[in-house]
């Protein structure tokens, strides 16, 4: 981990040289020598507004990797968690343009909502990246993981366990294109749509399954426990649950688990530490890891290059910044994505990496987990590989 950081402090500061030297707009480091290019970060304060801490990983891994790439550049790393309110994030960002933000990295609480505050960044002249959540502005650079493959990994998981049967599917926010687009084609790209049209699946909770408003567990829990009443009743056995994320997962196995249903094979993602617990105790099938460690490095890196003026549809990342489970080896390039919105956006896309029982080794492996945190609870006659 220290070794990777170093590389990447290393080569921001090539990236940085670079931009400062490539008449693209951006102003070159004090002096213009190679030198002071070489502090990569000195004089770029990087504004970050999180939508909330309440999912864990946003505290535990984006942001202290965006805020030691950041730092160790030379930097200056502020921040503000807007709580899930659609204003206190507007009123944040207007107060990381006062305090001098160079950059602005924007994990949006709601991606139309943010909409104004970004015209004002831009308006300002300041880039903004939109993290792990589109932002449908051309202006934004997106940076996130492949919320597609992420959504076909979940439900290549728990097909390939129940090809056939009745299954619940588990939404986050409507108002998230992740929720509404990308993470269902992914299950679509598995084949759950032409189980559906086939009849080798039921969906018990309605052709497009239930949302859970901002992604929340309690909301998760309180929609699952009706689903499985409404199930009770009619004499339905629930065989599968497809839960877009980890803290719908969590909300789905309360419900489970308050109920005394059992535990059907069950989807999240994210790597959360209590669900991978989870996989790890029999209670969620498939955990898609987005290992969020390597995201917050790539964010920082891009704002540090954008912030010596860098341009979004020609940032590099070299070899090495960037663990190879997630990205080429041969480095990272922004891309144009086109959005369901038709906008055209530059973007850093990584690679999931699912974790069955068998796999969890590699979250510990990745510093996402300790054994402990991992095996906590665990019945020794029934571990998986990585609690023996």
């Amino acid at each position: 981990m220290n070794r990777r950081l170093g590389l990447l402090v290393g080569a921001v500061a090539v990236i940085a040289a670079a931009c400062s030297s490539s008449g693209s707009g951006g102003s070159a480091a004090p002096g213009g020598s190679a030198a002071a290019a070489g502090s990569g970060g000195a004089g770029c304060t990087v504004g970050v507004s999180w939508n909330n801490f309440q999912q864990p990983r946003w505290a535990a891994h984006d942001k202290p990797n965006i805020q030691k790439t950041v730092e160790a550049a030379g930097g200056k790393y502020i921040d503000a968690d807007a709580n899930l309110s659609n204003t206190q994030q507007a009123t944040d960002i207007d107060t990381m343009i006062s305090k001098g933000a160079k950059v602005l990295i924007v994990l949006a609480q709601d991606t139309k909502a943010v909409l104004p505050s970004i015209a004002k960044a831009k308006q300002a002249g300041i880039p903004v990246i939109a993290y792990d959540r589109l932002i449908e502005d051309p202006s934004a650079l997106y940076i996130t993981f492949d919320n597609v493959a992420v959504g076909k990994a979940e439900a290549d998981a728990v097909i390939k366990q129940v090809p056939k049967g009745n299954y619940v599917l588990i939404k986050g926010d409507p108002g998230d294109p992740n929720a509404k687009t990308f993470l269902p084609s992914g299950w679509d790209q598995a084949g759950l749509k032409d189980k559906v049209a086939s009849g080798d699946i039921k969906i018990l909770n309605g052709p497009d399954g239930t949302f859970t408003d901002a992604w929340k567990t309690e909301k998760a829990q309180t929609n699952m426990e009706a689903i499985i009443d409404s199930a009770k009743s009619s004499n339905q056995k629930i065989d599968a649950i497809l839960a877009e994320n980890d803290s719908t997962a969590l909300g789905v196995v309360g419900a489970l688990t308050s109920k005394s249903y059992g535990y059907p094979p069950l989807s999240g993602q994210d790597g959360d530490v209590a669900n991978l617990n989870n996989v790890a105790l029999g209670k969620q099938y498939v955990d898609v890891w987005k290992n969020a460690n390597e995201l917050g490095k790539t964010a920082g890196a891009a704002a540090l290059a954008l912030c010596q003026g860098g341009k979004m549809d020609a940032l590099t990342l070299p070899s090495g910044l960037i663990d190879t489970t997630v990205a080429p080896a041969a480095g990272l390039t922004s891309k144009p994505f086109t959005t369901p919105g038709n906008n055209t956006v530059s973007s850093f896309i990584l690679q999931p990496t699912p974790l069955l029982a068998a796999d969890l080794q590699k979250a510990i492996d990745g510093g996402q987990i300790t054994k402990a945190e991992l095996c906590k609870g665990v019945d020794a006659a029934k571990a998986p590989p990585a609690c023996k």
